[in-house]
């Protein structure tokens, strides 16, 4: 299926691959009739991989269990509890956003024992909804017919298991049902992807592997914008025969992030006999629990009214960590991330919480801003509506879309228990070329969906201008301001979609030495036995005199170390500001950043920012206008036609 375009025309002449497939190949998308009733959620008692803790699907609470994929055994005198991430059903949520009043959970049962369905109140407190005893069963079908009427401000449903002495029971075959809609919205997964072949074909194996549960899913795109191909592994033509005509794989300039995304919009929308269509996009590392598709889908296909439903991140190099449940962004801070009241964030979902004693489970039903485009799902009544992603290659798409959407009627639903394990954040380091991304895209959105408070904005541009030259962070200082520079030249900065930027603002932080990655053992110049590690004194009582002092005695040169390495979570402001050179360790952990003290460099880049800031200052609402007036034609499907180069 190499080279392979959904719109059935010529691939991209960097990219092609053999050739276009004609039109007549390609997914036509329409909606299905049910056939019976809808699988909410499986009912899971292991993960998709071994490093994935199966208490994150059913928690053994008493005796000897067995838990696989999609069934446990029980032997005598043992319980089960399915109130864990996996295991519960979000029944606020479905209270809240759809229609359905009743979910059927439906289970093949062996053996003798007891099922019980429980459920959860907004403070987390446990009661009996039904129980059951069974005797002799051989695979015997059990059904549980619940009610979701007492869920609005929160709580859950799940399933527990027990057995006495001398009983032993299988259940098999976990399903949450609810009743159909009359038709079935078809959906299209879209994975973007830039040089990582073997995790985005791990992927796609996770899907192929389980497409007999996926029922809903029409159609899988994969946007290929990097030099290693997908498509280059072994193992990809035998992916591409199991997902049959499902796959279509498509190969592209490199637009980032949000071109990848946006090209399974434009594909659908070019090819769908129905608005009541979905795309489901998907980061290409991600570790993927395909259930996923399955309660997203269905939360769409039964929503009251159309809604982006985003699922949550899990922290991959820490599975059992929830980053957030849900969050916002404060615009005119140009903080994105912010967890909403009540969210649980980087929270031990095996752990308990520290003031209640109670479990680690989010209870109460949250409202979220945006949601991450790790996995997030976007009906085409939205694409109608609002028009296509900002070409921002990436950073804050997400966000604007989220917010764009909600000012014509559509919330964004960040669904408790679809999830995907993603690359921990924290381990990313932000002195990094895509925080040039993040602020030019977070001061667009902030233009376009907020009162674009510019006192506002400029005091928190100049307060972050202040910490980065106090740490020795020149060439984040260089990315904040061409940022800011970039923003003011208006929408023409997005006209190739990020391209030219993205190249221009690697070649600026390569003029500066601290953006550079070492090995601890190689610092260039600095003996390695030399490097000792100075650690900080606690946060200042009084950071503004602090600031103050330290702003003076950088201007006067005065430094209390001449060389010292600073441990990632201490290199605070106040704390780097103190040497002449520090050896800060990388937030990847992976190798360490030299900071030197640079007096020269600190006076010409204070200077260039305070000047760019008072030109934002002046002139910072009449670009916004620029950008509202030049929205529509930026997020039109000509554009990005024009962009993709068909």
């Amino acid at each position: 299926m190499a080279g392979k375009t959904a719109a059935g025309q010529p691939a991209p002449a960097e990219a092609k691959t053999n050739g276009a497939q004609a039109a007549q190949d390609q997914t036509t998308f329409a909606e299905h009739v049910p056939q019976g009733r809808l699988t909410a959620q499986r009912g899971l008692y292991a993960g998709p991989s071994p490093i994935v803790s199966k208490d994150l699907y059913s928690e053994v609470l008493e005796g000897v269990v067995n838990r696989g994929r999609d069934g446990v055994t029980l032997e005598p005198s043992a319980r089960v509890s399915g109130n864990t991430y996996f295991g519960r059903f979000p029944a606020s949520y479905w209270q809240r956003w759809t229609k359905v009043r009743q979910v059927r959970v439906e289970a093949v049962v062996s053996g003798a024992g007891q099922l019980a369905v429980r459920a959860s109140d907004i403070e987390g407190e446990p009661r009996t909804i039904e129980a059951r005893e069974v005797e002799g069963a051989d695979q015997a079908s059990v059904e549980f017919d619940v009610k979701i009427d007492k869920f609005y401000d929160g709580g859950a449903l799940w399933l527990d298991l027990e057995t006495q002495a001398g009983q032993r029971l299988t259940v098999e075959r976990v399903r949450w049902t609810v009743e159909p809609p009359e038709k079935i919205r078809p959906t299209a997964v879209t994975i973007c992807t830039m040089n990582r072949a073997d995790d985005c074909l791990k992927n796609l194996r996770a899907l192929a592997g389980d497409l007999q549960s996926l029922d809903t899913l029409d159609a899988i795109y994969v946007a290929d914008q990097g030099t290693d191909r997908v498509d280059s592994r072994d193992g990809f033509a035998q992916v591409a025969a199991d997902l049959g005509d499902k796959l279509h794989y498509i190969t592209q300039p490199n637009l980032g992030g949000a071109g990848g995304f946006t090209r399974g919009l434009y594909e659908v929308a070019g090819h769908t006999e129905t608005e009541h269509a979905n795309v489901l996009f998907m980061d290409d590392d991600v570790l993927l629990e395909p259930d996923l598709v399955v309660r997203m889908t269905a939360f769409s296909n039964l929503a009251a009214n159309p809604v982006i439903v985003g699922g949550q991140m899990l922290n991959l190099l820490h599975p059992h960590q929830l980053h957030v449940g849900a969050e916002y962004a404060r615009l005119n801070t140009l903080e994105p991330g912010v967890p909403v009241e009540h969210s649980l964030h980087t929270a031990d979902l095996l752990g308990v919480d520290e003031e209640t004693g109670k479990p680690n489970r989010q209870d109460r039903r949250l409202d979220a801003g945006y949601n991450g485009w790790w996995s997030c799902l976007i009906p085409y009544e939205v694409v109608k509506a609002v028009g296509y992603p900002m070409p921002f290659f990436f950073q804050w798409d997400d966000a604007e879309y989220s917010y764009r959407a909600r000012a014509h009627g559509f919330p964004t639903v960040t669904l408790p228990g679809a999830g995907v394990w993603h690359a921990d954040f924290h381990w990313k380091d932000w002195d990094e070329w895509h925080r040039y991304f993040n602020l030019r895209n977070s001061i667009i959105t902030a233009a376009l969906h907020s009162d674009f408070n510019l006192n506002v904005v400029c005091r928190t541009l100049m307060a972050q201008v202040v910490r980065y030259l106090l740490g020795m962070q020149y060439g984040l200082t260089h990315t904040l301001i061409k940022a800011v520079e970039d923003f003011l030249e208006g929408p023409s900065i997005l006209e190739d979609g990020g391209v030219a930027a993205m190249q221009e603002i690697r070649a600026i932080r390569a003029q500066y030495p601290e953006t550079k990655r070492h090995d601890a053992t190689e610092v260039p110049g600095i003996a390695s036995n030399d490097i000792g590690i100075i650690n900080t004194a606690p946060r200042p009582a009084l950071q503004r005199l602090i600031l103050v002092k330290r702003i003076v005695d950088r201007l006067r040169g005065r430094s209390r170390f001449a060389l010292g390495a600073v441990p990632n979570d201490e290199a605070h402001w106040w704390h780097v500001a103190l040497f002449d050179t520090a050896v800060v360790t990388d937030a990847s952990q992976e190798g360490v950043r030299v900071r030197k003290y640079d007096r020269e460099r600190m006076f010409e880049l204070g200077k260039r920012a305070v000047k760019t800031l008072n030109r934002l200052r002046k002139e910072g609402h009449a670009v916004q206008a620029q950008y509202k007036r030049a929205l529509p034609q930026l997020t039109s499907r000509e554009n990005w036609k024009r962009l993709y180069r068909l």
